[in-house]
């Protein structure tokens, strides 16, 4: 313990100084002052996806009564590390092309730092705070920039490229989860409590709620139409994740990993066409479709395509965030074809 205490104290904070050194410095140089053109997106809808990234998505992954206080604790150093990261990133990205002017978006840069809060998740438990900070620099870079050439060259908009977070957030770190062996199943630290349940329930409630505002907070237009079809995706994968939970269980009762992770589906998938759904039955459709590929994938995929994979799935965010994206993604292509 103490000498790996010692090599703590040594490594993490002169590493978070040299970060917030490097994110300072070209501010410094580059932002103008005042007449930095900034977003006009309302506080209070910052202040909702900032409250899922933070406080959601924190309680959502202290599932694991070893790492309560590192699913919220560190998830709130990568987040504040990362989002000042990312707002450099679009800076400097905008700058590139337009030396005389530099543009960010905090809400944009919040936004992004779901991915990577996904991505340690697939890890959570098995990366040490070096390797998580380390992750997010790199996953941020990679994300703003695969989110550049979708609005620069294939001309998609900014608000639905932002949306495949979960999508690159979750194969990301399944990616990242092949590098880390796989713990013991029998190890007492990957076990669960009724209390960390509770707080991961916390956790998924709290991100039910706010999930309208996140598929619409960068949206232009049609911000009623996203909210609404939102919210009817959610109520219905809701309802399928209670229904098949307990005809998936050999005993007929409630798995709360099946409610806390298809609870979510419907919001993953019904993110990338909330706005050109114009009839519910669509956007309920998905949610259901979204409700079951999720339970499906928590009850089969665990067991027969990760030890093929040869990854682990700290968190099971493959059926949580990756299958509901894909399906989202295929959603929006076919009603883009019709």
């Amino acid at each position: 313990m103490p000498s790996k205490y010692l090599n703590f104290r040594n490594s993490v904070p002169w590493l978070i100084f040299f970060l917030e050194a490097v994110f300072i410095i070209p501010f410094y140089f580059l932002s103008p002052g005042d007449g930095v053109p900034r977003s006009n997106i309302s506080y209070s809808a910052f202040q909702d996806v900032s409250h899922m990234v933070i406080f959601g998505l924190g309680f959502f992954l202290a599932f694991q009564k070893r790492y309560g206080f590192s699913s919220t604790g560190f998830n709130l150093l990568i987040v504040v590390l990362g989002v000042q990261w990312s707002v450099l990133m679009e800076g400097l990205l905008i700058f590139f092309f337009f030396p005389s002017f530099f543009y960010y978006s905090i809400t944009k840069a919040v936004v992004s730092m779901t991915a990577v809060v996904i991505s340690s998740a697939a890890v959570l438990g098995k990366a040490n705070p070096i390797q998580l900070i380390v992750m997010t620099i790199v996953e941020i870079a990679a994300f703003r920039l695969s989110s550049w050439i979708n609005t620069s060259y294939l001309k998609v908009e900014e608000s639905i490229s932002m949306m495949h977070v979960h999508l690159f957030g979750a194969y990301f770190g399944l990616a990242v989860s092949r590098f880390f062996s796989e713990p013991s199943p029998n190890l007492e630290k990957n076990a669960s409590t009724p209390k960390s349940e509770l707080l991961s329930m916390l956790g998924t409630v709290f991100l039910w709620v706010f999930w309208p505002s996140f598929n619409s907070v960068l949206a232009v237009k049609d911000k009623n139409t996203i909210i609404y079809n939102t919210y009817l995706a959610l109520a219905v994968s809701a309802v399928t994740a209670f229904a098949l939970s307990v005809m998936t269980t050999k005993d007929g009762k409630l798995r709360m990993t099946h409610i806390h992770s298809a609870t979510l589906a419907g919001g993953v998938t019904i993110g990338y066409a909330a706005h050109s759904i114009q009839h519910p039955w669509i956007a309920m459709i998905l949610g259901l479709l979204a409700g079951v590929i999720a339970i499906l994938g928590s009850h089969c995929l665990q067991r027969c395509l990760n030890p093929v994979l040869r990854i682990h799935d700290a968190s099971g965010v493959h059926f949580t965030f990756g299958l509901p994206g894909v399906l989202g993604a295929l959603a929006r292509v076919i009603l883009c074809v019709i």
